[in-house]
């Protein structure tokens, strides 16, 4: 871990509060974390919790940090080698499963030529539509790894899978995929 570069991304769900505990345990192995969010994120978690776990400037906006001149996607992109979103809701699954690139993750995932694991949580109903289950499909054919959701106590008061996978179990699968590098 040390001395790697790693991108998290961080997509609006409840379980955002668990990536800045999956952070805190990336820059303590020694790792360089860069975090971009998207607008739903933020509602959760807010940017200035990961600034202060990183000490590096969160990415939300295309447009928005004059050190990326040729875009935050394209400088971002070279720089990591791997991509981790966490957690991925079925938006962004369906966004990335179909190439639409309309924030600064999706443009992001796009051009990121490395390895990307993504750790989904939802409510178990959209887990299991089959909408989402195409979704990951389609992402799973295109290489994309998944640290797959759990059964438990959802924020929406039922029980079933869809639960973000815990920080720790997603360290595991980052270390996996960086060994392979």
């Amino acid at each position: 871990m040390k001395g790697r570069e790693l991108l998290i991304g961080v997509t609006g769900g409840i379980s955002a509060y668990k990536t800045a505990a999956l952070v805190s345990r990336l820059v303590q192995a020694g790792a360089g974390v860069t975090v971009v969010m998207t607008a739903s994120a933020a509602r959760f978690v807010g940017p200035t919790t990961f600034e202060a776990l990183t000490g590096r400037t969160v990415g939300t906006g295309l447009f928005d940090h004059p050190e990326h001149p040729l875009g935050g996607h394209v400088s971002l992109a070279s720089r990591a080698r791997l991509l981790c979103v966490a957690p991925a809701t079925a938006n962004f699954l369906a966004k990335a499963a179909h190439g639409v690139a309309d924030d600064l993750l999706s443009t992001l995932y796009l051009a990121f030529p490395g390895p990307v694991l993504v750790a989904p949580a939802m409510n178990t109903v959209m887990w299991n539509h089959a909408a989402v289950r195409r979704n990951v499909q389609q992402l799973r054919q295109d290489g994309v790894h998944f640290v797959d959701p759990g059964d438990g106590w959802l924020s929406c008061r039922a029980q079933g899978a869809g639960r973000m996978a815990d920080p720790e179990t997603i360290f595991a699968a980052i270390e996996q995929q960086l060994q392979r590098l």
